[in-house]
């Protein structure tokens, strides 16, 4: 009987989700428990461009142009995030800690950007008795920069802690997994913060927003604990000078690939990221579909990105190359757009919505693609991969936030000299500013595929996804 329940125990673990990317000297408790680290970006982003972006809006009253300023800012730290991750490769601490200092201070900045948020963005919506009128600005950029400073810090260094712990065989898989907690976070937060706004007050904000900066603290220091092992390093060892920045990003660009897998990173997420926040809106002025019917978008695209993750993992199995896979996803990105522009003329819904499913497999394949390339790249010499995963993550993040600034953006000046008859009658529609942009979206993917050309080789035995490690589960859904 205790045999047999011991089996059941075992056989249990083997079958739980994100049990292949467990080893010997990353268990399963200390996988998910670094894993909550996630949890408070995936909570704080929510904040940022879900919550808050509608209670300036809405409930304060801030001019639109002003809010989508000051969702911007946290972009424009994005791009350091290489640097922070060659930062925390190259750190000398007596203790012998390397990644756990940064995502300390990385805590501190998020946790101190949520706090002071609420009374800032009170002053800004006009709230104000005493000081320059200038203050709530100030204040409410100060307090964005704060935050997206942190989010950035914590998550780099903490996909590099991860990946420091891994195997090389369960790496790809242990860093995927830590995206997948960033969309449960992100998903938890936004029906608990959603449920505790529902009597908007000034006072209710901040609570609710202190109340996440205090949850980002508790979070990440359960995430953090005994996670990095102390090796004391001697006097000697800490006095040795560190690579430079410069030396470090030219031994990782060394090989020929990393700033290409960049170019692919940045202009492939601008081609998938464009319609962002368009897709619903055309489907609802263009399709005259109803709202609970383009709110099935969201499912009908992660839909579409399971598809595409199971047959990422059967083709990796098998050895595929990444960039092939990569290619792809691109090429379904182009089908997908053309099916979406077809849509509106023909006022087909049915074939909207296979666009729409058809964009979230094109992503998610590119998205695994390129995230596995990254974390397989070397981590010798002076480039670590605290290094190659901020590249990644800074080529991504920046070129996603452009992306949605940008599609917005071209589709209202678009979309103004249409229906003003400078195009002629014949695109005096609202759809003219709508495929404007897809059609961009598909100019861009076709510059994708034609940076991604040379790194398609034909495999070889050193390829790394020819073995066993290259074997994915649940664990690498696409982000």
């Amino acid at each position: 009987m205790i045999l047999s329940a011991r089996k059941m125990a075992q056989l249990s673990i083997r079958y739980l989700p994100f049990a292949d990317a467990v080893s010997d000297d990353f268990p399963l408790r200390q996988l998910l428990r670094l894993s909550l680290f996630q949890v408070s970006v995936g909570m704080a982003t929510v904040m940022l461009l879900g919550t808050l972006n509608r209670v300036m809006i809405v409930e304060l009253s801030i001019p639109a142009m002003m809010v989508a300023l000051m969702i911007a800012l946290p972009v424009m730290t994005a791009p350091f995030r290489a640097l922070m991750g060659f930062k925390s490769d190259n750190y000398r601490s007596a203790i012998g800690w390397k990644r756990i200092p940064y995502m300390w201070f990385g805590t501190l900045w998020q946790m101190g950007g949520l706090a002071v948020m609420p009374f800032a963005l009170i002053v800004l919506s006009g709230d104000q008795t005493l000081g320059p009128a200038w203050a709530g600005e100030v204040l409410a950029g100060i307090a964005f920069l704060m935050t997206g400073l942190g989010i950035h810090m914590t998550q780099t260094v903490g996909l590099a802690l991860a990946s420091d712990r891994a195997t090389d065989e369960t790496r790809p898989r242990v860093v995927a997994l830590l995206y997948v907690m960033f969309l449960v976070g992100m998903g938890v937060s936004a029906l608990v913060i959603g449920w505790l706004l529902r009597d908007f007050s000034q006072l209710t904000l901040i609570r609710v927003v202190q109340g996440a900066a205090v949850a980002t603290l508790v979070l990440n220091l359960v995430a953090l604990w005994k996670q990095e092992p102390m090796n004391p390093m001697s006097k000697e060892e800490r006095s040795t000078r560190p690579p430079s920045f410069s030396d470090a990003w030219r031994d990782f660009a060394s090989g020929g690939q990393a700033g290409r897998l960049l170019a692919v990173v940045a202009v492939g997420t601008l081609g998938f990221n464009m319609q962002d926040v368009l897709l619903e809106p055309y489907g609802g002025e263009v399709l005259g579909l109803s709202v609970s019917s383009t709110t099935m978008l969201t499912g009908t695209w992660a839909a579409g990105a399971l598809v595409g993750f199971g047959l990422a993992a059967r083709w990796l199995a098998q050895g595929m190359n990444l960039y092939r896979m990569g290619a792809t996803g691109v090429l379904s990105g182009i089908g997908a757009f053309t099916l979406v522009i077809l849509s509106g003329p023909l006022g087909a819904a049915p074939l909207f919505f296979f666009g729409a499913g058809l964009i979230g497999f094109g992503g998610g394949l590119f998205a695994v693609a390129t995230l596995t390339a990254a974390m397989v790249m070397p981590a010798d010499g002076k480039a670590g991969r605290g290094l190659a995963l901020g590249a990644w993550g800074a080529a991504q993040a920046t070129a996603a936030g452009l992306a949605v600034a940008i599609g917005g953006t071209l589709r209202d000046v678009m979309n103004h000299f249409a229906l003003s008859g400078a195009f002629g009658k014949g695109l005096e529609t609202p759809a003219t500013g709508y495929a404007a942009v897809y059609h961009i979206e598909i100019v861009l993917l076709f510059v994708t595929l034609m940076v991604l050309g040379p790194l398609v080789r034909p495999q070889d035995g050193n390829h790394p996804n020819r073995d066993s490690s290259a074997k994915i589960g649940l664990a690498d859904f696409p982000t």
